[in-house]
């Protein structure tokens, strides 16, 4: 909900970067930037958060995910509130998905006009091991990008971009706790067919934790702007309260305009 209000106020302003990528849930919030969709993001999960049809256990238990993949890029993107797949693939903005590679563990890109299957790429980017089953592209198998990739603010420098504009959903003092013991032993139980992803789920804490103190540095030498909610955030991975979503999004919409001086500054620079 943070980053959907944060790139809602940059589409209102007419800001459209020339590489865009997104890192689980944010694969899809980037989906509606690149297809310029202001506002969808609010909009589908306003109304279907408590359809069945959208996540929930039965789900899980059915089809082995939390978030029913098949009725969000189906009926609810070609009918009931449609996606625009034309404007999202003509798009010149270049677009990537990142997701982790189970055999390896290891980070993979997925770039729009170049994978052929860039829509099951974003549901890999999105799905959240253990409570997802794992999702195939290109015949190899694919969860969360947020179990290697975290947070791809290095990509974009990678590929050649000067300027790199960052969407965080924690705020500056916020730094993942170890591993508890229970989610260690189900991660160990669950993965012990797939050592090298395995290995990169023990190491997410320290991971994430590294990344934004690098981050930090790199945000205080100027060299990428970051976006960030200014307190702790309460909103749980699940959440049911519609009420505390939209606080978030509220939230996300006044940093967001607060900081448009400070960011067109930089990319002016």
């Amino acid at each position: 909900m943070f980053s959907a209000a944060v790139t809602d106020v940059l589409l209102e302003n007419h800001i459209h970067f020339a590489y865009v990528n997104g890192v689980s849930s944010g694969s899809m919030t980037a989906m509606n930037y690149v297809s310029r969709q202001n506002g969808r993001m609010l909009l589908t999960t306003k109304t279907y958060l408590h359809d069945k049809r959208y996540m929930g256990l039965r789900h899980l238990i059915k089809k082995r995910m939390i978030f029913n993949f098949d009725f969000s890029f189906g009926e609810m993107s070609s009918t009931l509130i449609p996606f625009d797949y034309d404007a999202f693939y003509s798009s010149p903005q270049r677009y990537e998905a990142v997701a982790t590679r189970c055999k390896t563990g290891q980070p993979e890109y997925f770039e729009k006009g170049v994978c052929p299957d860039i829509i099951n790429a974003i549901k890999a980017s999105s799905s959240i091991p253990v409570l997802s089953r794992m999702i195939k592209v290109d015949h190899r198998q694919y969860l969360d990008g947020g179990i290697s990739m975290p947070i791809a603010y290095k990509r974009p420098m990678d590929l050649g971009y000067g300027k790199v504009v960052l969407i965080l959903t924690r705020d500056l003092t916020y730094r993942k706790k170890p591993m508890s013991p229970m989610m260690e032993r189900a991660y160990r139980h669950y993965f012990a067919p797939l050592p090298h992803l395995l290995d990169s789920l023990m190491e997410i804490p320290d991971r994430y934790n590294r990344m934004v103190e690098e981050i930090v540095r790199l945000e205080s030498e100027g060299k990428i702007f970051v976006i960030r909610p200014e307190h702790p955030v309460t909103v749980s991975r699940m959440e049911q309260n519609i009420a505390k979503l939209e606080a978030l999004y509220a939230e996300g919409r006044r940093v967001a305009e607060e900081r448009l001086p400070a960011l067109r500054n930089y990319l002016e620079e």
